[in-house]
C-alpha cells in the first residue's frame, strides 16, 4: 500500500511589481492557512516518509511550514524543478519515480497538475483542489511506478476550518 498526499501551495502574493512568477511569496492569509492545515493534518495522519516540493517560492515555503508543523527535518525537504511546471504529466513523473522504500509521500505543488492528478487517480471527483488544500490518495500497490487509480480518503481544505 502506498500513501499519496498532494497540497496545493498556500494563498500567494500578487503585490510584488517587477518579480518572477517562481518568486512570488505567500500573502500572511497563505502562511495563517499552511499553519492551519498542515496542525489539522498532523492529528489525522502519521508523518509521510518523504516531502517533495515545487521550487517555486510559494510552494517550497508552505512545504517548509509543514515540515516544521510535522517536525520533519527541513534538511530532508526534497525540492523538484519539474513540479514547478504546471502540468499533471511532471506530478505523474515525480511520483512514479519515488523510490519504494518510501510507503508514503506528501508533494508541494501547483493548481492545473493537482486537479488533474486528483481526479485521475483518486476515487472521488474533485472540482477544484484550492490554496493550500490536501488530498489523501492510497494505492493498492507496492511500487510507485505501477500507481494507477487509487482510493481518495482524505480532502482538507482552508474554507473547512473557518
Amino acid at each position: 500500500m502506498k500513501t499519496l498526499y498532494i497540497v496545493r501551495h498556500a494563498k500567494s502574493s500578487w503585490t510584488y511589481k517587477g518579480i518572477k512568477d517562481i518568486d512570488r511569496p505567500l500573502k500572511k492569509r497563505g502562511i495563517n492557512d499552511a499553519y492551519l492545515i498542515s496542525n489539522v493534518l498532523n492529528k489525522k495522519i502519521a508523518t509521510p516518509d518523504v516531502f517533495i516540493s515545487s521550487c517555486a517560492n510559494r510552494a517550497l515555503h508552505t512545504g517548509m511550514i509543514f515540515s516544521y508543523t510535522f517536525n520533519y527535518p527541513l534538511a530532508n525537504l526534497r525540492i523538484s524543478k519539474s513540479l514547478y511546471n504546471f502540468s499533471d504529466g511532471y506530478l505523474i513523473k515525480t511520483v512514479k519515480a519515488l523510490d519504494d522504500s518510501f510507503d508514503s509521500a506528501i508533494i508541494f505543488s501547483h493548481d492545473h497538475g493537482i486537479n488533474t492528478f486528483v481526479n485521475k487517480f483518486g476515487s472521488k471527483e474533485i472540482d477544484h483542489v484550492p490554496t493550500c488544500g490536501v488530498v489523501g490518495i492510497k494505492f493498492d500497490t507496492n511500487h510507485w511506478k505501477n500507481i494507477k487509480s487509487g482510493n481518495t480518503f482524505l480532502t482538507e481544505f482552508p474554507k473547512n476550518y473557518k
